[in-house]
C-alpha cells in the first residue's frame, strides 16, 4: 500500500514540476558576450534583427513573458539590450542585462531608440489629431473626408537624406495600391511650396505633399525623428507609428490591410 502511495505522490510531484518549468523559447541568434563588448557589432546586429515596432513576444531577462510596454520601458533604462531568440513558431525578443564589461557607449544609444519606440507605441490605439490639409495639387484631406479610408502618412523635409532615399520604395507602394480607393497616401513636409515644387520636379514623390506643416508635425504629432510614418485605420485610429518605409510597409500589408480586408468579408 505504501508503495502505491509513494508512486502516486511521485507522479503528482513530477506533474507539478513539469508544469512549473518555463517554456523553452530558444537561444539567442547571436553570442551576447561578444556583441555587448562592441558598439559597432551590437549596432549592426540590432539593425538587422530587431524591429521594436513589430508584433513580437517580449521576455524579460529571466525569460518571463512581459508586456511590450514594460519591455520598452526596461530598455529605456539603458541596462539591457534586446536579442532575438531562435524560434520557429513566433518572434521572441529577450532582454539581456549589460554589465561592467559592456561597451560604455551602448546604453545611451539603446535609451534613445527605446524612448522613441515607447513614445510611438503609446500613440497606437489613440485617435489621430484633428486635421484639415491641402496638398500641392489642391486636394483636401480632413478627418471627415478620410473616414472609411486607411491613411498612410509620412513626415519629412527636403534636407532629410533618409526621407528622400525612401521615395522610390514609397512610390512603388502607391503604384501597387493605386486602384484601392480606400487607401490614401499623404505626406507632411516642413518646407514651403516655393521650395517643394522645384525639388519634387527632380525627386518625384507620389504621395499627396502638404507644404509648411512644421507646426502640426512638432506640436500636434510630437514627431522628433525623421522620417516618421503613421498608419491610421478607417475609424481614424492610429495603428502604427514607425521610422522607416520597410517597417511601415510590413505593418500595412501584414497587419492593417489584412485585418481590414478580413472584416469586410
Amino acid at each position: 500500500m505504501k508503495k502505491y502511495i509513494l508512486l502516486a505522490l511521485s507522479v503528482v510531484l513530477m506533474s507539478i514540476l513539469s508544469c512549473s518549468r518555463k517554456p523553452n523559447y530558444g537561444q539567442p541568434n547571436v553570442d551576447f558576450e561578444s556583441i555587448k563588448k562592441s558598439q559597432s557589432l551590437w549596432w549592426t546586429y540590432h539593425n538587422k534583427n530587431i524591429v521594436l515596432s513589430s508584433n513580437f513576444i517580449a521576455l524579460d531577462n529571466s525569460s518571463n513573458r512581459i508586456s511590450k510596454a514594460l519591455f520598452l520601458k526596461s530598455l529605456a533604462t539603458g541596462d539591457f539590450i534586446p536579442l532575438k531568440l531562435n524560434s520557429t513558431d513566433s518572434t521572441y525578443y529577450k532582454l539581456f542585462q549589460l554589465d561592467q564589461s559592456s561597451d560604455k557607449s551602448i546604453p545611451d544609444v539603446v535609451k534613445s531608440i527605446a524612448e522613441e519606440a515607447s513614445k510611438n507605441f503609446r500613440l497606437e490605439g489613440s485617435f489621430f489629431p484633428k486635421f484639415e490639409l491641402k496638398d500641392l495639387n489642391g486636394v483636401e484631406y480632413s478627418n471627415e473626408n478620410t473616414k472609411g479610408k486607411i491613411v498612410v502618412l509620412k513626415c519629412w523635409f527636403i534636407a532629410c537624406a533618409p526621407c528622400i532615399e525612401e521615395f522610390p520604395k514609397l512610390n512603388e507602394l502607391v503604384e501597387k495600391y493605386k486602384n484601392r480607393s480606400d487607401i490614401v497616401f499623404i505626406s507632411l513636409a516642413f518646407d514651403l511650396k516655393e521650395k517643394l515644387e522645384p525639388f519634387l520636379l527632380k525627386n518625384p514623390f507620389r504621395y499627396g505633399v502638404v507644404p509648411d506643416q512644421k507646426q502640426f508635425i512638432f506640436y500636434d504629432l510630437n514627431v522628433r525623428e525623421y522620417p516618421t510614418h503613421f498608419i491610421i485605420d478607417k475609424n481614424g485610429i492610429i495603428r502604427k507609428v514607425v521610422i522607416s518605409a520597410d517597417e511601415m510597409i510590413d505593418a500595412l500589408e501584414n497587419d492593417v490591410l489584412l485585418n481590414a480586408d478580413a472584416k469586410q468579408k
